[in-house]
């Protein structure tokens, strides 16, 4: 009887051993600034302008730790072993707060909140309706966003955004990479915008 048992004990671990063998690795994905310094900057200008970044809203359906992406017929789809290294929202925020200190060199670029900063000049107020996946077809971001006066909480400028891009194969590596970009040129439009209240 304890042989049979033994038997029982043995095949139940290796049917768990190779259960654990022929799971997925799990792979991890950021999101990182591309902006890249213009080529002259007005380094005349004594006084730097004081930039804060957020509040920052993201659609719920995104507040998952798997990348989400859109299928057919309304449906989404949580890939279980592709996941954001870090919460979507605070990597999105870092990475615009990064973009607008490169693309302004003439300013001082804090990410919400700021409180502990100080004040600031100006505040980008942005929310971000969608920021979608489809696999082997594109990605595509839409935003609203304003520019606000904040000591005269007057918007002084806003826009909408909406870009999309062709994904060129059926990786999520290359779909984080391309979110990246969509970031970028959300930020050059922010910050273009910016540089005009300079002027």
């Amino acid at each position: 009887m304890s042989n049979q048992y033994s038997k029982g004990f043995i095949s139940l671990c290796l049917i768990s051993l190779l259960s654990a063998c022929s799971t997925p690795p799990t792979h991890f994905y950021t999101l990182e600034s591309q902006s890249k310094a213009p080529a002259s900057t007005n380094a005349t200008n004594p006084h730097k302008m004081l930039i804060g970044i957020g509040p920052l809203s993201l659609p719920a359906l995104l507040d998952h730790k798997q990348l989400v992406t859109r299928i057919a017929n309304n449906r989404i789809e949580l890939a279980e072993f592709e996941q954001w290294a870090a919460p979507l929202k605070d990597n999105v925020l870092a990475v615009l707060r990064k973009n607008m200190a490169t693309l302004q060199a003439n300013a001082i670029v804090r990410a919400y909140p700021w409180s502990i900063y100080g004040d600031v000049d100006y505040r980008v107020i942005i929310d971000i309706s969608r920021f979608d996946i489809q696999l082997g077809k594109s990605v595509c971001l839409e935003a609203s966003w304003a520019i606000m006066e904040e000591k005269k909480h007057t918007i002084v400028n806003n826009g909408q955004t909406k870009i999309e891009q062709v994904l060129t194969d059926t990786s999520y590596q290359n779909a984080a990479q391309l979110l990246s970009q969509l970031l970028d040129q959300l930020s050059q439009q922010i910050a273009l915008s910016l540089a005009q209240l300079q002027q």
